[in-house]
């Protein structure tokens, strides 16, 4: 019998899936047409202390095998969140955890605080959003890294994971530090920094000119971010994400050093995705004959 259930620091996961954030909503939305209990966990959408209105259209674009966004984290902000779907986030099929941004580590750790109030299982810290104080995504940077899981874990009692960005030129170091604050598991990663222009307009694809790149093309960027950690941390649970659309994709990433997988872009095209990557999933198991989904993390065979 195949085993699926994965470890992801304090966690037990039933399946390696998790619905990334930004793609499956408030997760409650998302389960009227996807099939919940092919994952982990599902993780809502970013949300801040107050309203973000987002950046005005066109911020979503196709760009070759991938896909250009530049939302800009449009939310309703946490009152409002959690008055329309905190009383929903039992039931849902999947553990649902919380996406925290902020635009300073004191307003991170408030948004993760009521968002564990509100009943969310995990908190994820999107470090990898703008920091709208104009110094920069705090991703990029160790000590603000740092700041504010350190800040989000002296703020609530649950597990913590801090999404990372591929930008950054030393990943290893960014989750170091991230780890030291207190995060239970690195997010590896988040959108590549792309832009875009119609040739025949002559303007840019988005309205904020560069936008996050995602889908196919993201994977082998993530991958070696995957690898770059495990090799720095090698005790550290990481989460991959990055172009997965199938299941030797997600064997990919654990084989890289990640426990679990997120699956994001594809939802777009397919809201049902993880259905079919999990029987991938189990026939790839089945050809090579093992039984756990845990005999393959950090498996990489080195020449």
């Amino acid at each position: 019998m195949i085993d699926l259930t994965t470890t992801l620091g304090p966690l037990e996961l039933r399946t390696p899936l998790i619905g990334a954030a930004g793609t499956v909503g408030s997760v409650v939305d998302f389960s009227g047409v996807a099939d919940l209990s092919m994952y982990g966990a599902a993780v809502a959408k970013s949300v801040s202390e107050d309203p973000w209105p987002g950046r005005p259209a066109p911020r979503l674009a196709p760009s070759g095998a991938g896909m250009l966004n530049s939302i800009g984290i449009q939310n309703p902000g946490i009152a409002a969140w959690v008055e329309e779907f905190g009383a929903h986030l039992e039931g849902m099929g999947a553990p649902v955890w919380g996406s925290a941004v902020g635009k300073n580590p004191a307003e991170f750790a408030r948004v993760a605080a009521r968002l564990e109030q509100a009943g969310v299982q995990a908190i994820e810290v999107n470090l990898s959003c703008p920091n709208l104080e104009g110094h920069g995504m705090f991703a990029l940077d160790a000590t603000a890294t740092r700041d504010v899981v350190w800040k989000v874990r002296q703020a609530v009692d649950i597990p913590i994971g801090a999404k990372l960005s591929p930008n950054s030129e030393e990943i290893s170091v960014i989750g170091r530090a991230a780890v030291e604050a207190g995060a239970d598991w690195l997010v590896l990663t988040n959108t590549v920094w792309g832009a875009g222009i119609d040739v025949r307009t002559r303007r840019p694809l988005l309205t904020g000119l560069i936008g996050g790149y995602s889908g196919p093309p993201l994977k082998p960027i993530a991958l070696r971010c995957v690898l770059e950690t495990r090799q720095a941390l090698p005790e550290t649970p990481i989460v991959g994400c990055g172009g997965v659309t199938g299941g030797e994709d997600v064997i990919e990433f654990l084989l890289a050093g990640a426990s679990a997988v997120c699956v994001g872009t594809a939802h777009f095209d397919h809201p049902r995705a993880a259905s079919r990557i999990i029987r991938e999933v189990e026939s790839f198991m089945a050809e090579q004959g093992t039984t756990s989904i845990r005999d393959y993390v950090g498996r990489v065979e080195m020449w």
